[in-house]
């Protein structure tokens, strides 16, 4: 992944990975959210947030809002921006009443709290969460181009529109959020995507087989099935 120009962020919730990787610097920041965090058994939210920043200095690391009341996730998010300088606090494009958060986006960004702008999945949001970010402050567009290929839709278009409205503004990165296979890394790389977030399991896969000989690949495959057959005491 040396050749890459992307940069690439891991998605969890594993203290001891996230801690692993930053030393061993083969990720360039990390990304979270409640579900994660409930996936991975954590109960207390800002004592996972502390701990986790207590141990990752530098890289930056998203916080979510979790309330569906605007002017709560307003509250919500300056105490995750108060908690270090490099949080960046996530707001989903909209709450479950379908209230759109864009004028929260404009507030919270002019007051220069730096922002990861989530579940992006339509041009249209990608065109007013542009519009809302002050163009000064680092912020970050995610758009979930995973779940947008699990719709039969090609997210490529959508991460090109957006590189090409953020090209100006240096400020603000595009990145590719629910990845679902080590190719999403080269896709979001040859749109210009600035970020992409991974899980642990497909940073893993990513150092372990990509650009791996497809040759090698197909033998190991064999000598798998093989193997597994063997142990399982298969017999016919």
């Amino acid at each position: 992944m040396k050749d890459l120009n992307i940069k690439i962020y891991s998605d969890g919730a594993d203290i001891e990975d996230m801690v692993q990787r930053d030393v061993s610097n083969d990720v360039d920041g990390f990304t979270t959210n409640p579900t994660l965090m409930a996936k991975d058994g954590v109960t207390d939210y800002i004592e996972f947030a502390k701990e986790a920043l207590s141990k990752i200095k530098e890289k930056s690391i998203s916080f979510e809002v979790f309330s569906d009341d605007i002017e709560d996730m307003y509250r919500q998010a300056i105490i995750l921006r108060d908690l270090g300088e490099n949080v960046y606090v996530k707001i989903p494009v909209s709450n479950t009443k379908k209230e759109m958060t864009y004028d929260l986006i404009k507030r919270l960004s002019s007051e220069g709290v730096k922002l990861n702008v989530t579940a992006i999945f339509t041009i249209e949001q990608i065109e007013k969460v542009y519009e809302a970010l002050n163009k000064n402050i680092p912020a970050i567009i995610s758009i979930f181009s995973g779940r947008i290929a699990n719709a039969g839709i090609d997210p490529e278009p959508f991460i090109k529109h957006a590189v090409s409205l953020a090209k100006d503004t240096p400020c603000i990165e595009i990145l590719w959020a629910s990845s679902r296979e080590v190719f999403n890394l080269i896709q979001a790389e040859r749109c210009g995507c600035h970020i992409i977030t991974m899980a642990p399991s497909l940073l893993n896969a990513a150092n372990k087989e990509l650009g791996k000989d497809l040759a090698q690949f197909s033998l190991e495959t064999v000598e798998m099935f093989y193997k597994d057959a063997n142990n399982a005491g298969y017999n016919f």
